[in-house]
């Protein structure tokens, strides 16, 4: 396991936002941690990053122990804040050649490791000052930095927050291709990207861990429940099939249909055909990760 937090608490005064998380963190894999703002989830990456004092329990980083005020620790990790900042006037490779100095970088290794980043964040080809960046390009200037190292661990505090569907879609897409070097764990409180690329997830709700595991067991299918959309609208469809005495339900555009066996299945298949009903896709139900914390929040 790269990371292992065993019972954190933090307190701030009387107020206790972190309450004895425990959380394993295993070595090339996405971990997603969820959870509403508020929740602590920035406190957590603040006491695994050692600018936090615990107030009780410990954490280990790829088997260094993580004490607050030293950096030991933090040798082995990359670290994108949720609002990054740079130097204003230099380039993307100007200031990764900065990084690279202040680091300590062997000379050999600089300017193939700059190339492969700026390639990886689809920076190669920006000559611009950052203080032109969009936001979204900030964040991909900032995971190429907390990458350039080759650090095991790179921790990212909501990196596709304030960004629009094309700059969380490049963002993700970035942190499934870093899986392959080192191991990304990466607090959002929006699920749907957590459930695009994590392998595990944990939530964090009112400080407290509320459930831990991989994400295809959390999503796992609806026993006998499948989802059929049409050419039709879904609506037009469930009119038709009325009379049948199926259980059927209408959900984001869908039909969910229980069919109990394969020779039921087969026999609503024949049903839709009689009634001119056209299926555009068909597939067995899963929860999604949000309804999963909907179960657990009730």
């Amino acid at each position: 396991m790269v990371v292992s937090i065993n019972n954190v608490s933090k307190r701030f005064g009387t107020k206790e936002v972190l309450k004895n998380v425990t959380l394993t963190i295993p070595d090339k894999s996405i971990f997603g941690f969820v959870g509403a703002n508020g929740a602590g989830k920035t406190t957590l990456m603040k006491c695994m990053l050692g600018l936090l004092p615990l107030t009780s329990g410990s954490i280990t980083i790829a088997g260094e122990p993580v004490t607050f005020g030293q950096t030991k620790s933090n040798a082995h990790i990359g670290y994108l804040p949720d609002v990054p900042e740079f130097y204003p006037y230099y380039t993307a490779r100007e200031y990764l050649q900065l990084c690279a100095v202040i680091t300590k970088m062997p000379k050999s290794e600089r300017t193939s490791r700059i190339k492969e980043l700026l390639e990886l964040v689809g920076l190669s080809q920006t000559n611009s000052q950052i203080q032109a960046y969009s936001r979204g390009m900030k964040q991909r200037l900032g995971i190429a930095q907390a990458l350039l190292n080759r650090p095991k661990l790179l921790i990212c505090d909501e990196p596709t927050s304030a960004l629009d569907p094309v700059g969380r879609a490049q963002i993700l897409s970035i942190l499934q291709a870093a899986k392959s070097e080192t191991t990304v764990f990466f607090s959002t409180h929006i699920l749907s990207d957590a459930e695009q690329i994590c392998d595990r997830v944990a939530m964090l709700h009112n400080g407290t861990i509320i459930f831990e595991d991989e994400l295809s067991a959390l999503q796992q299918q609806v026993e006998h429940q499948f989802v059929f959309t049409f050419v039709q609208s879904v609506e037009q469809a469930q009119s038709r099939l009325a009379d049948l005495e199926y259980d059927m339900t209408i959900e984001d555009g869908s039909l969910i249909v229980k069919l109990s066996n394969e020779s039921e299945r087969l026999q609503f298949m024949r049903e839709l055909t009689e009634r001119n009903l056209v299926i555009q896709s068909m597939h067995p139900h899963t929860r999604l990760l949000e309804k999963v914390v909907l179960e657990v929040l009730k």
